[in-house]
């Protein structure tokens, strides 16, 4: 007779259990991830097959990371920050992602460039960096940014990229029939940190004059390519920032840099600091960060 009620209580139970009716058990819905517009997007250089001067060397470079702000906080502006490396590689984490980080958390949207170099030669670098740009642009309107409000932002040997981006012509190689070829690669303002600018004056950072253009290469190119020598009135706004005791790309750059600006009548700051040696970065949230964005709040 135990064994009977045990028997009957049991199914009883099982019963209940499986009564969508039963008030003691909920349906459970299913957990919900709402999608994030602030985790890094990485996005495509060059599409499949049509990237110029493409080499096995190349491995998965250039890469491009996009940092895209809350809409609440955004200023409408864009940075793509190239980091340095000497034209030999690319430091990508100081002077690349963190940077990145600084000014997507202050509303300006920003994407990291990871660019081809050495054993790549000009103009390879600087078709990656255009490219870049016209995608941003496009970015730009397709996330209601403003498209005349992008600028570029290179450390040391990235610095002259971003210098290049603000004083050469379109490269031709890098219109492959597309879209993008009829927009804008010309920032609007550029940031120059630690930047390598000259590639003739004594202050040179020869090597990475050397990985770019090769040892030997003609005087006129070495010319073009000296920052300094291809400032014209029609240069974008420039910040600039530089330590006096870099003894790698020394302080003269900037000044150089600094001093063809003014000849020219191109808006530009420039800050330099005493006992700062190279490629530091943002290290230890260093000021220069915070005039920046004091600097990008007044080219809004």
């Amino acid at each position: 007779m135990k064994k009977m009620i045990t028997l009957y209580l049991t199914l009883a139970t099982l019963s209940a259990l499986g009564n969508d009716s039963s008030p003691s058990i909920e349906k459970r819905k299913p957990m919900i991830r709402e999608a994030s517009i602030n985790l890094p997007e990485s996005l495509t250089v060059w599409p499949e097959g049509k990237k110029p001067f493409a080499s096995t060397d190349d491995a998965d470079f250039p890469t491009l990371t996009y940092y895209l702000p809350s809409a609440e906080y955004r200023t409408g502006q864009t940075v793509l920050v190239i980091p340095g490396g000497g034209y030999g590689m690319v430091s990508t984490p100081k002077e690349g992602h963190r940077p990145a980080q600084l000014l997507a958390v202050n509303g300006i949207a920003a994407a990291v460039l990871e660019y081809r170099h050495l054993p790549q030669h000009h103009p390879v670098p600087l078709l990656d960096a255009q490219r870049a740009m016209r995608i941003l642009r496009q970015k730009a309107i397709e996330n209601q940014l403003d498209p005349n409000k992008i600028g570029c932002m290179g450390f040391s040997a990235g610095g002259h990229l971003s210098g290049s981006l603000a004083t050469q012509p379109v490269v031709q190689e890098g219109l492959i029939g597309d879209a993008l070829d009829s927009i804008s690669c010309m920032p609007n303002f550029f940031i120059m940190i630690y930047p390598v600018v000259s590639f003739t004056a004594p202050c040179s950072h020869f090597g990475s004059r050397d990985n770019l253009l090769g040892v030997n290469a003609p005087k006129e190119l070495v010319e073009q390519l000296s920052i300094e020598k291809s400032v014209t009135a029609e240069t974008p706004p420039c910040f600039i920032y530089h330590g006096q005791a870099d003894d790698v790309v020394p302080v003269e750059n900037a000044i150089l840099l600094y001093q063809a600006l003014t000849q020219h009548g191109v808006p530009a700051t420039m800050h330099l600091y005493e006992n700062e040696v190279h490629g530091g970065g943002l290290g230890n949230n260093h000021p220069w960060g915070r005039l920046l964005l004091e600097w990008l709040a007044k080219h809004e």
